[in-house]
């Protein structure tokens, strides 16, 4: 499994190709088009995420290894494709990583400055969302452990 950081590489390095901003937000939309859709049964209200102008459904699992598998969903086709980027980033990732996860291809690959303010309270609700999940799962671990 490739680690948080090789996965960021791997974006900026895609987004590299693209002089102009609408290629970006096609090649966006794109990535959230290719993402699987999310099952019915996960588009609950426990997990719709607060903050976001789109309705943005996202769902954590807990694999054998500790690993966290995210799924999410959105109505909004940009949306979609930012939280399926933040979903190839950190899904499958340990707890403890995504906690401590820098996610530095936000910045990197221009997002920031390219997103409305609603949109960018939207990504920030998207990564609290996805960080709370691993802070549960780690705080517990430590329960289990003490």
């Amino acid at each position: 499994m490739a680690t948080i950081n090789q996965l960021q590489d791997e974006i900026i390095e895609e987004f590299d190709g693209f002089d102009d901003w609408m290629d970006r937000y096609a090649y966006i939309i794109d990535l959230g088009n290719a993402m699987p859709p999310l099952p019915e049964e996960y588009k609950t209200p426990d997990n719709l995420i607060d903050g976001c102008q789109s309705r943005v459904w996202l769902n954590a699992e807990r694999k054998a290894d500790g690993s966290l598998v995210f799924t999410a969903d959105s109505d909004a086709l940009i949306v979609k494709g930012i939280v399926s980027m933040l979903v190839r980033v950190l899904s499958g990732q340990q707890p403890r990583d995504i906690l401590a996860a820098d996610l530095y291809f936000i910045d990197r690959i221009g997002l920031h400055d390219h997103l409305s303010p609603t949109r960018s309270n939207g990504l920030l609700a998207m990564m609290k969302q996805m960080r709370a999940y691993a802070l549960a799962y780690e705080a517990q671990d430590a329960t289990a452990t003490s």
